[in-house]
Formats: structure tokens, C-alpha cells, sequence
């Protein structure tokens, strides 16, 4: 199977502990203590920026969700986790979930995006290397990576990274 045979749709409150064990299969088992989730804990993530991607027979594939933050008196996206499922890997899943992410958040009018990771991955989505943006240590700084989601959105953003109801 390829990306194209699975259909990306807003994630609903009974795929929760789905996309949960997801994660959990995905990622570290300490996932939870890095610092992004800090700034994730207790608070929703946007609803509307929540998607997962299963096939024809209703099977998870690949999940993202993307979280408000603030830096300085600006509002941001924090994109991620974004996980597909160890079986669906290499089918350009990740990159339907992240295409989708940008093209949605854009369209609802959010105006900035960040993210940690790889820039050489991230670059080919439009995330760039943010300066003075700093999220909670020990994040590394070359990992601070962003989009401009309207012109000029990070024109002078800069500051720590704190939880949206700071």
C-alpha cells in the first residue's frame, strides 16, 4: 500500500488511546518526559489540526497533533508528534500528515508554525531554524525549526517557548 491509499480525516475523541498507543509504539518510552510535552500537559491540543491517516479497512497508519504555545505575546502552532505506525513506514505517510498539517493551519488562519527536529527533513516542508526562539532545555537550538504560515510571521518572535495558558 502507498500514502495515497489512506484517508487523512480530523481525529475524533474515540481515536484518542489509538493514536496514544501509536505514539507509544513509536516514539521512546519516555516520550512524555521530553520538554515539548511540558508545554503540552493539561492543555487541548487544537482540534481541528488533529488527523489521522488509516487505509481502507479503518487501520491506523499515522497520527499528528499540533498544540498552541505562546512566545513573547505571540500565538504559535507547535507541531507534533507526528507518528506512522513501524509497518506503514517509508510510504510517504509522514510527509501526507505533515503536507496536510501546514496546508490546514494556514487555511484557518493560524500564522506561525515550530517544530523540533531535523532541519534537512523538515527544510523540504518549509521549516527553517528559528533565531531567538527557545524552547524548554534541554532542547537543542538547531532543533528550533519554523514556518511562516502568513508573511512575515516570525519577523521579531523571539523568547522562550512557555505553555499557551501561561
Amino acid at each position: 500500500m502507498q500514502a495515497q491509499s489512506v484517508e487523512m480525516v480530523q481525529e475524533v475523541a474515540e481515536d484518542h488511546w489509538e493514536v496514544e498507543a501509536l505514539y507509544d509504539l513509536c516514539f521512546a518510552p519516555g516520550r512524555t518526559a521530553l520538554s515539548s510535552y511540558r508545554l503540552r500537559n493539561d492543555i487541548d491540543p487544537v482540534a481541528t489540526l488533529c488527523l489521522t491517516a488509516r487505509d481502507q479497512e479503518g487501520t491506523l497508519a499515522g497520527a499528528v497533533r499540533n498544540w498552541p504555545v505562546r512566545i513573547a505575546d505571540k500565538v504559535a502552532i507547535l507541531l507534533g508528534p507526528v507518528a506512522v505506525h513501524p509497518t506503514r513506514q517509508g510510504e510517504g505517510i509522514a510527509a501526507l500528515l505533515m503536507w496536510r498539517s501546514v496546508e490546514l493551519a494556514r487555511a484557518l488562519g493560524w500564522e506561525r508554525m515550530l517544530l523540533v527536529g531535523d532541519a534537512p527533513y523538515y527544510g523540504r516542508f518549509g521549516f527553517s531554524r528559528l533565531e531567538g526562539v527557545i524552547m524548554p532545555p534541554p532542547t537543542n537550538p538547531d532543533r528550533v525549526l519554523g514556518i511562516a504560515l502568513q508573511p512575515r510571521a516570525w519577523d521579531g518572535v523571539t523568547g522562550p517557548v512557555r505553555r499557551f495558558d501561561d
